[in-house]
């Protein structure tokens, strides 16, 4: 074939190859067994720039072995291949071994002892051809070859084929730059997150001076580096979610997933597809297979929030996959192993269920291994100055509020009042008085019905005498009213007390049930719940 036609199809498979694959050193490798398959190259190298250390690097060879490319490192100006990236001139060298720049780096090359293409017979002198790699102006890196010299002609007919092919390859080391920075401007992303995690769920910034809060950080500080089952007990609210992340971003695995499961949150069947995951035609509409949270979780922890309501049927396989360290998809017959640390939280009495039999009592002894009891908010008032001031700050910067004052009066309903909804209550109680205010002063008017009468029940004044006394006077009518309905007396009084103030609230707020929620001091979902229960729709 003649030696147009021969660069021409070279030239078209190099295109192709190009338009194929995006992985730059299998796109090089390719490509570079091309020329050695049509011209006799023996070794070919890209050699690129690398911009930490600011030395030129072999990125990809052909020819040479892992060893060798390693070695392939150079300042730049330092010989042929550095020369030739300063300057930005290639350099074609019909024997390569007499140019004094020449510093046979790799070792590939055994000098006085030239080698054939491809096992052939040695030849006479060993010609090497090195060419800059351009993105516009600016010279990026290199591509060589070297070959047995056949004539001087044919040395200048490669290396003009060898510009044109470093023309083609300058796109490709373009693209595999952009996205080298976005992978090290992601990692970099990822890096940042996990220490500002890190940071945010360091044990020292949990809120807490109080004897049961000191217990309970010096036990999870002790438990963090193992790999212990940790069971989480304490009531909705007071901050299980929290102290699981703090175990988990305070342990060796901190750099796996955390991921989280509510198990009260879905069916049994939908919840034993997250957990264990499904194959494809398990059940209808399982059209592919998933992977489940268990093996989501692998090298990382996995949080089984609310593990209580579990139903018995999850619970025989949560148990095997503690007791295995494996799982099995639904409709698959194959265990896979993981490795997954198992954090459970439930506020239900667990010794209680499994004396009603409700729960397994070898489950309950196999999570049952760390036992972290979380004290509610009233039994740790002493905390509550310093969540609020918390709280404060976190909502005025998300908010751009500056509540900044809370009065004594305010601050000392804040220690008298039960919270019954722990932690979670304060929080929401903060945000909403934030997202309220017109000024700096957390007034009463901020807070919530609920908070606001027992502030009046517990001061005493004209308002607190003129209620109680309303009250008594309910209680007496509803006890003679009721007087034959014994074992129901509490249930009707409530429901008729519920039906008059949330009718006279949803009156008060022109209807609005968002408003009224508000007003009352309860979860709107909860007023929609009372409203359809007492039939007060329409």
């Amino acid at each position: 074939m003649a030696r147009a036609e021969r660069e021409l199809d070279i030239i078209e498979g190099i295109s192709q190859i190009l338009g194929e694959n995006l992985l730059l050193e299998q796109v090089f490798q390719r490509a570079m067994l091309l020329l050695s398959e049509n011209l006799g190259v023996q070794r070919a190298a890209l050699v690129l720039l690398d911009p930490l250390s600011g030395q030129l690097r072999t990125f990809a060879s052909v020819g040479l072995t892992p060893t060798e490319q390693e070695r392939g490192r150079y300042a730049v100006g330092e010989g042929i291949t550095g020369r030739v990236m300063k300057s930005g001139e290639p350099a074609v060298l019909a024997d390569v071994t007499k140019d004094p720049d020449f510093l046979n780096r790799t070792g590939a090359r055994s000098l006085g002892e030239d080698d054939g293409p491809m096992g052939e017979a040695p030849a006479s002198a060993v010609s090497f051809i090195c060419v800059p790699v351009r993105d516009g102006d600016l010279t990026v890196g290199t591509i060589s070859i070297d070959k047995p010299l056949e004539s001087e002609e044919q040395l200048a007919a490669d290396a003009r084929l060898l510009r044109i092919v470093a023309g083609m390859f300058s796109q490709v080391i373009r693209i595999h730059d952009q996205v080298r920075l976005e992978r090290d401007q992601w990692q970099q992303e990822e890096k940042r997150l996990r220490d500002n995690l890190r940071s945010r769920y360091k044990f020292d910034n949990i809120i807490g001076s109080s004897p049961a809060m000191l217990d309970v950080l010096g036990t999870i500080g002790q438990v963090a580096d193992s790999r212990a089952t940790v069971l989480l007990l304490g009531e909705t609210g007071c901050g299980k979610e929290l102290i699981a992340k703090a175990i988990h971003y305070n342990s060796p695995r901190e750099s796996g997933p955390l991921i989280r499961v509510n198990c009260g949150a879905l069916s049994p069947q939908l919840l034993e597809s997250e957990l264990f995951g499904h194959v494809k035609g398990a059940f209808t509409g399982a059209v592919r297979d998933k992977i489940g949270r268990f093996e989501a979780a692998d090298k990382g922890t996995l949080f089984l929030d609310e593990v209580g309501t579990l139903e018995p049927q999850l619970q025989v396989k949560l148990l095997r996959v503690l007791q295995e360290r494996e799982v099995e998809r639904v409709g698959d017959h194959r265990s896979r192993k993981v490795d997954v640390r198992v954090i459970a939280a439930t506020n239900l009495n667990l010794e209680a269920e499994v004396e009603r039999g409700s729960f397994r009592e070898d489950l309950y002894y196999r999570l049952n291994v760390v036992t972290v009891n979380l004290p509610p908010l009233r039994t740790r008032r002493e905390d509550i100055p310093a969540l609020v001031e918390h709280f404060l700050e976190r909502y005025n910067k998300e908010n751009g509020r500056d509540l900044s004052r809370v009065s004594r009066e305010t601050l000392s309903t804040f220690l008298r009042y039960p919270w019954p909804g722990n932690v979670r209550e304060l929080e929401n109680m903060i945000e909403r008085a934030v997202v309220l205010s017109t000024s700096n002063e957390l007034t009463p008017e901020l807070l919530p019905l609920a908070i606001r009468m027992f502030a009046a029940q517990t001061r005493g004044d004209g308002a607190d005498a003129s209620i109680d006394g309303l009250s008594e006077r309910l209680a007496e009518a509803a006890v003679r009213q009721y007087a034959a309905s014994d074992g129901r007396v509490y249930e009707l009084v409530i429901q008729q007390i519920e039906r008059h103030l949330l009718k006279h609230a949803l009156r008060h707020n022109g209807g609005v049930k968002i408003r009224t929620a508000d007003f009352l001091g309860i979860n709107r979902n909860t007023l929609n719940k009372k409203v359809k229960e007492l039939s007060l729709e329409g």
